[in-house]
């Protein structure tokens, strides 16, 4: 039985990971402390801080195995068939910042999906699916009987470019509409998910935002500038 207490991490190579606090990618090695063993397995925390001077925070991990091992110099260290990870600081991996202009509800549903996404999938999944809904409704003004008809009639707006256009039509493929038709049209529901969907939604949602309120909201700005300066120059505008 290993004595509980610091364990040196092993001889290997720094991992890469990107901090759930500020976002930057750090290459480190882990430091683990055993914390016991009960029927569920092994129970370890495994602990880094990021590097960034910006950042400095800590990140800590419950890892559970099902069994340990010794090395050959002694010293007690994990290793197991079945490894299971939770984060416990920070309670959620953070995201991109929200643009100000998203209306707040949608923000809400948003914020609130990345919260509970390591906890519940299907609820960050439905907080999703509902937040995406709101804003092809709310914000770009298309309404259909279903999300799917909904995104199609967002694909064929050519509102956005071909890229973000393919990532709105792999929700439904992720999402397996076609099978569970309940997705487009019991949005905020709590269904089943496939595996990746509840965080393919939300990257969905970051371009879509990015897009909409960053960088299409840049684009029209430029242009009323050119065409400010094309007037006082007695010049034709832009179209």
């Amino acid at each position: 039985m290993p004595s509980i207490g610091y364990l040196p991490p092993p001889a290997e190579h720094p991992t890469s990971m990107k901090c759930p606090h500020c976002l930057i990618v750090f290459h480190d090695v882990r430091t683990r402390h055993y914390l016991g063993e009960d029927p569920d397995g092994h129970w370890f925390i495994e602990s880094r801080t990021c590097p960034s001077p910006e950042c400095r925070r800590d990140i800590r991990v419950l890892v559970r195995t099902t069994s340990t091992f010794q090395t050959v110099d002694g010293v007690d260290y994990m290793e197991g068939t079945v490894r299971k990870t939770y984060m416990v600081w920070p309670r959620a991996a953070a995201r991109q910042r929200l643009p100000s202009d998203v209306p707040s509800d949608i923000a809400e549903d948003y914020r609130e999906a990345a919260l509970v996404l390591a906890d519940s999938p299907k609820a960050s999944a439905a907080l999703s699916r509902r937040c995406l809904q709101n804003f092809i409704r709310e914000v770009l003004k298309i309404e259909r009987p279903t999300l799917a008809l909904e995104i199609d009639a967002v694909i064929d707006s050519a509102i956005f470019p071909s890229n973000i256009a393919d990532e709105l039509d792999k929700v439904r493929e992720i999402g397996n509409f076609a099978v569970h038709p309940d997705k487009g049209t019991l949005t905020g529901v709590i269904l089943d998910v496939e595996v990746g969907e509840a965080e393919w939604n939300l990257d969905v949602l970051d371009d879509l935002f990015d897009f909409y309120y960053v960088r299409l909201a840049r684009s029209v700005q430029l242009k009323a500038d050119i065409n400010k300066k094309l007037r006082a120059a007695g010049k034709k505008p832009l179209p």
